[in-house]
Order: structure tokens, then C-alpha cells, then sequence
């Protein structure tokens, strides 16, 4: 994705900035849509990401794709899925930077390596937590919603940033702060609700 489509090295950290942001919501999305981009000709990929493009692992990616498609639409089964997947998009986000960005200097590849593991685990915390405000609703559909939307956003940022990389870094950014926001908002809630159901019990307790 990089010095095999004469990318510059600030368009290189802009592409990542959104293709890690989109690990961190989708990894497998994000991975099948890389290497199918390739095979269409679309982003040649440096020779340590090649691997990639393989057919296997793009047929794993769509197949597990697919069993999260429906698996992260489940109320509260959600929560469990996204925590077990702490251990996989954070880590395949920063390999990918790790090979993507092999031509750099050592010291800018490992720093690249450290950005996207960090942005992904941002996006994944931050979805993680809206998920966890949005799972005790009566109705699924808030969850189905919300899962829609993170499964279109990942492969829309994954293959948006192979040609607008600046564009696609600035969307990614923005939903950072959206993210930021909207945790805080869910952390400030929860505290609010264990405030009040602490006054709740404290008040039964008095005698009368």
C-alpha cells in the first residue's frame, strides 16, 4: 500500500491512520477489503504485507467476517465478542503498520507500529463502550444499527484511504474525538447511576 503506489511517507502515516482506525472496529473486514483491493489492481502491496493478498487469507477474512457480521449483533454476546477481539484487531492493526511501513528508518517503523496499535485500540475501546451503553436497551435494534454502521465505516475508511489518504486520516481523527466524547459521556453515566443506586440503598437502610 505504500512505496509500490509512490506513496509519500507523510501520505504513507495519513493512510494508516485510517486503515488502523478500521482494524480497530473490523479487522476482518478491513483485511479482506486490502486484499481484494489488490487483486483489483487497485493497491499493490509492499512485499511484506503480500501475504495479505493470498486467497486463503482473504477467504478466512470474508468467512470470519461473516461470523462476526452476526455475532456482533447480539445483545450482551456483543460485549464478550469485542473483549476476545481486544487480542486480535489491536495486534493485526499494529503488524500491518509494521509491514507497510518496512522501507522506513527502524526507529520510524516502530513508531508507525505503536501509532496503529494505538489508534486501533482507541477505536476498539471506544466502540467496546458504546456498545456496553447501548446493550441494557430493551430493543436490539440500537445494537444492529450500530454494528451496520461500524462494518460499512471500516470497509468504506480502509478503501477510501488508498486514495484520498489526507481525507481518510481526517475522518479517522475526527471519529477519535467523537469516540473520546462519547466515552466520557458513558463513563460519566455509569458513575451517575452507581451514584444513585448507592443514595437508593443507603436511604432503604435508614430506619424510619
Amino acid at each position: 500500500m505504500l512505496d509500490a503506489v509512490k506513496l509519500s511517507p507523510n501520505e504513507i502515516a495519513a493512510g494508516l491512520v485510517a486503515i488502523s482506525f478500521a482494524a480497530g472496529l473490523n479487522v476482518y473486514a478491513t483485511l479482506a477489503t486490502l486484499g481484494l483491493l489488490t487483486h483489483a489492481g487497485v493497491l499493490p502491496l509492499p512485499p511484506a504485507l503480500h501475504i495479505v493478498s493470498n486467497w486463503w487469507v482473504i477467504g478466512a477474512s470474508v468467512a470470519l467476517f461473516l461470523v462476526e457480521f452476526f455475532a456482533d449483533k447480539v445483545p450482551a454476546f456483543d460485549l464478550l465478542w469485542n473483549a476476545l477481539h481486544t487480542f486480535v484487531r489491536v495486534p493485526v492493526a499494529a503488524l500491518l503498520a509494521y509491514g507497510a511501513t518496512s522501507q522506513l528508518s527502524p526507529e520510524k517503523q516502530l513508531l508507525a507500529t505503536l501509532l496503529g496499535g494505538a489508534i486501533a485500540l482507541a477505536a476498539h475501546g471506544g466502540k467496546t463502550a458504546v456498545r456496553a451503553a447501548v446493550t441494557p436497551s430493551p430493543e436490539p435494534l440500537s445494537n444492529i444499527g450500530l454494528s451496520l454502521g461500524e462494518d460499512a465505516l471500516a470497509i468504506f475508511l480502509t478503501w477510501f484511504a488508498t486514495r484520498h489518504p489526507y481525507v481518510a486520516a481526517g475522518l479517522a481523527l475526527c471519529f477519535l474525538f467523537v469516540i473520546v466524547i462519547l466515552v466520557r459521556l458513558v463513563i460519566r453515566a455509569v458513575k451517575s447511576l452507581f451514584r444513585g443506586a448507592e443514595g437508593e440503598l443507603i436511604h432503604q437502610g435508614r430506619p424510619g
